[in-house]
């Protein structure tokens, strides 16, 4: 009897820790919701965390209270928006070599049903190239790791003997166009078809790559 007891108790406990965990949880994914949303229709800078906590239904404190600065609110929708993405996937992380490419394809797919996070990144990475911008950092990080990645799935479909620095040129040039269709697809959603356009472009990365010279 006594070891039920025990039993109960440490269960009750474990529910008092767990319920203010997952009602904080909650409140933080609230927070950054509305962030997201601000931040897609004003920008950073514009974006106020005034409006932010009107959004989110809590005072300009309690934001701060989760956040601690605007600054580090912004830091923490991108690095969300990033949890988003892969949250499906197997080990919630891209895929890797020639699959990435395959992967692009359905990033923009997917992309197509949640303009809202397109519109937040598409503002946002535009808006980091200005001075002393707080995303500044986490873009340029950001590129130089994609450029990586889809240069290595470009070196499983490119000869042996191609030049690093044309494998680097060709991820740029999908990255570009990936971005570039992302915002000519807000501005015009009923014109641009993301998904055939990126399946269009990796190919023909794919055969510059092959093509000599």
């Amino acid at each position: 009897m006594a070891a039920s007891h025990t039993i109960r108790a440490k269960r009750a406990a474990a529910d008092r820790v767990a319920k203010p965990q997952a009602r904080t949880a909650a409140t933080r994914k609230r927070i950054l919701d509305a962030a997201m949303a601000v931040f897609a229709n004003r920008g950073f800078n514009n974006g106020s965390l005034i409006e932010i906590a009107e959004q989110a239904g809590m005072t300009h404190a309690g934001v701060l209270h989760h956040f601690g600065t605007k600054d580090q609110l912004l830091i923490a929708v991108l690095e969300h928006r990033d949890q988003v993405d892969v949250v499906n996937l197997e080990g919630q992380h891209p895929p890797v070599g020639r699959e990435l490419l395959d992967h692009l394809v359905i990033t923009a797919q997917v992309n197509m049903t949640r303009a809202g996070i397109v519109q937040a990144y598409a503002v946002l990475s535009a808006e980091s190239v200005t001075e002393g911008h707080p995303a500044q950092d986490y873009f340029r990080e950001r590129f130089i790791g994609l450029r990586g990645m889809v240069a290595e799935a470009f070196r499983e479909a490119a000869p042996a003997d191609v030049e690093e620095a044309k494998l680097w040129q060709a991820a740029a040039a999908v990255i570009a166009a990936m971005d570039g269709l992302q915002v000519q697809w807000l501005l015009e959603p009923d014109a641009v078809q993301m998904t055939e356009a990126v399946a269009a472009v990796i190919p023909a990365m794919v055969l510059w790559l092959n093509t000599p010279g």
